[in-house]
């Protein structure tokens, strides 16, 4: 008889978890040409421009491309993309340490004198899926 109870729990619990993570839907648009990957990062403020925990990628295609993050928790994240165009895993800069790979934030948040901050891109997941979009300057 124990076992009905806790197994209600587990399922409440089960239950309780999948509402609290959410899909991202990254619309990426103005990519360049159909070399190498599109990789997204999605960061909570402590991990913003740094090593983000949760990340998706797909082929590059001219044009957009939409890629899917899966099981993104609930709160505030920002979203950061880039078109790894030489597939290397890595965004390259040029001597000067100017991104030299197209590259975007959620909300199209500006980088024309550094990187933005992270009240700029913040997009709030919820239960339910979210469209971020991101436009890449190269």
């Amino acid at each position: 008889m124990k076992s009905l109870p806790t197994m209600a729990l587990l399922g409440a619990l089960l239950v309780s978890g999948a509402a609290s993570a959410a899909t991202l839907q990254v619309k990426i648009d103005g990519v360049a040409s159909n070399k190498g990957k599109l990789r997204v990062a999605v960061c909570d403020q402590s991990s913003f421009l740094k090593k983000c925990a949760i990340g998706a990628m797909a082929p590059a295609r001219t044009g957009s491309v939409t890629v899917e993050v899966p099981d993104v928790p609930a709160g505030d994240w920002a979203v950061m993309a880039y078109h790894d165009e030489n597939d290397n895993q890595k965004m390259d800069r040029n001597e000067m340490g100017i991104p030299s790979e197209g590259y975007g934030f959620s909300h199209n948040a500006s980088a024309k004198f550094g990187p933005p901050q992270f009240k700029q891109a913040t997009v709030t997941v919820g239960a339910s899926a979210v469209t971020v979009p991101v436009t890449l300057k190269y």
